[in-house]
C-alpha cells in the first residue's frame, strides 16, 4: 500500500499549485489606441466656388433705321469698332430726293406764308380807315396765320428728310467687337421691321454672371445695401478658372447682387466684372468662379470624421488631461474642402479624436496617437 500512496502525492500537490493560481487578480486591458490632431486656430479667408458664365458688359443690336437696299459693308466681321463708325451704308439716292421735295416744299411754304402775311398787313390798314369788312381782313389773317404753321411743319418736314437720309450711313452706337453681318450687299432692309443688321458687344471689361445660395453670401449682399462697395477697391474679389484648368490673371470685384431669391432654390443671382484687353474671355463661356467673400477670425479646421452628432448638436471628442476622453460641443460653420469650419468650442491645443471614436467612451483613458494637424493639412 504504500508504494500507491507516493505515487498519488505528486498528482495532489499539482491541483493545489493550480487552484492557487487561479484566484490570483487578472490585469486590466490597455486602453483603447485612438489617432488624435492638435487643432490650433487660424484666420480663415472664405471662398465661395460656383459656376458662372461671361458676358458681355454692354450689348447693341444694329437694326435699319430707313427702308432700302445695302450697298456697302464698311466693316470687317468680329472686328473692334468705334462708336460712330460706319458699319453699312443704304442707298442714299431715295431719301436724298426726299430730303429735296421736302426742301421744295419748304419753299413753296414760305412764299405762301409771305404773301398772306403782306395781304394781310396791308388790309389791316384798311380795316381802320372802312375801306373793307371786318370780316374780310379776319379772314385774310386766319389764312396769314395757317400759311405760318405750314411753314413749320415744312420745316419739320425737312429735319425729318435730313434724318432719314442720315440713317441711309448704319454707324455702332457702342464701341466694342462686331459680329457677323446679318445682311448682305443687296439685301433690302426695312426700318418698320426693324431688321437687325449685326451685334456690338463690348467685352473689355467683360461681367461673370453667378449664383450662389443666399445663406452664404448674405453677409455681401447687406454689405451692398448699406453702400460699402461704393468703390471698386472695396468690393470683395473674384477670381476665374478658365474650362482648361488655368487661372485668369486678372482679378475681378463684385459687381452687383440681386435683392431677390430664387424660390425654387434659395440662389441669388450675382455679377462680378473683370478686364479683358487682351480679349481671352468671351461672352457665353463657362467658367468656374471664386468669390472671396472676407476671412473668418480664430476659427478651427476639423476632419469630417472627428465630428459627431446628436439631438443636442454636433460635437468631437478630446484627448484631456490625464489622457482622460471628454465630449466637447462645438459651433460649426461651413466645409472647407474635406474639413469642418468650427466657430467655437474649441482651444488652442486641444486634441481631437479623428480615428478610433469607436473604441472610446468620456471619462475613460485612451492613448493617443498624434497625427498631421488639420491647419497644417489645410496649407
Amino acid at each position: 500500500m504504500k508504494p500507491i500512496s507516493a505515487r498519488l502525492v505528486v498528482p495532489l500537490a499539482a491541483l493545489a499549485l493550480l487552484s492557487a493560481c487561479s484566484k490570483a487578480p487578472v490585469p486590466p486591458p490597455p486602453p483603447p489606441q485612438v489617432d488624435v490632431t492638435a487643432v490650433k486656430a487660424i484666420d480663415l479667408p472664405v471662398v465661395y466656388t460656383v459656376v458662372g458664365r461671361l458676358a458681355p458688359t454692354l450689348t447693341a443690336q444694329v437694326n435699319a433705321r430707313v427702308t432700302g437696299n445695302v450697298i456697302r459693308k464698311n466693316y470687317t466681321e468680329g472686328s473692334e469698332v468705334h462708336a460712330g463708325q460706319l458699319l453699312f451704308q443704304i442707298d442714299p439716292a431715295p431719301l436724298r430726293a426726299a430730303l429735296d421735295a421736302a426742301l421744295a416744299q419748304l419753299a413753296q411754304a414760305k412764299a405762301t406764308a409771305l404773301n398772306a402775311t403782306t395781304i394781310a398787313r396791308r388790309n389791316k390798314a384798311l380795316v381802320a380807315r372802312g375801306l373793307i369788312a371786318q370780316q374780310t381782313y379776319d379772314t385774310e389773317a386766319a389764312t396769314a396765320r395757317t400759311a405760318e404753321a405750314a411753314v413749320k411743319q415744312a420745316e419739320a418736314n425737312v429735319e425729318s428728310a435730313r434724318l432719314n437720309l442720315s440713317y441711309a450711313r448704319v454707324t455702332s452706337p457702342i464701341t466694342g467687337r462686331a459680329g457677323i453681318a446679318d445682311v448682305t450687299v443687296g439685301a433690302l432692309v426695312s426700318a418698320t421691321a426693324a431688321t437687325p443688321m449685326t451685334t456690338v458687344e463690348r467685352i473689355d471689361p467683360i461681367y461673370a454672371l453667378f449664383s450662389a445660395p443666399y445663406a452664404q453670401v448674405e453677409p455681401l449682399i447687406q454689405a451692398q445695401a448699406k453702400g460699402a462697395y461704393r468703390t471698386p477697391d472695396s468690393a470683395p474679389a473674384v477670381q476665374l478658372v478658365l474650362p482648361q484648368g488655368s487661372t485668369y490673371g486678372p482679378t475681378g470685384r463684385l459687381d452687383f447682387a440681386d435683392m431677390a431669391v430664387d424660390p425654387s432654390t434659395g440662389a441669388v443671382q450675382l455679377r462680378a466684372i473683370f478686364p479683358n484687353p487682351q480679349r481671352v474671355l468671351l461672352p457665353g463661356l463657362f467658367v468656374t468662379v471664386k468669390l472671396h467673400a472676407g476671412v473668418l477670425h480664430h476659427v478651427f479646421l476639423v476632419p469630417q470624421t472627428a465630428v459627431q452628432r446628436d439631438p443636442a448638436g454636433a460635437f468631437v471628442y478630446i484627448v484631456g488631461p490625464g489622457d482622460k476622453v471628454e465630449q466637447r460641443a462645438v459651433t460649426l460653420g461651413s466645409m472647407h474642402q474635406s474639413d469642418w469650419v468650427v466657430r467655437s468650442g474649441l482651444a488652442d491645443g486641444d486634441r481631437i479624436i479623428v480615428n478610433g471614436i469607436q473604441k472610446v467612451h468620456p471619462g475613460e483613458v485612451a492613448r493617443a496617437v498624434a497625427t498631421e494637424p488639420a491647419a497644417a493639412a489645410a496649407h
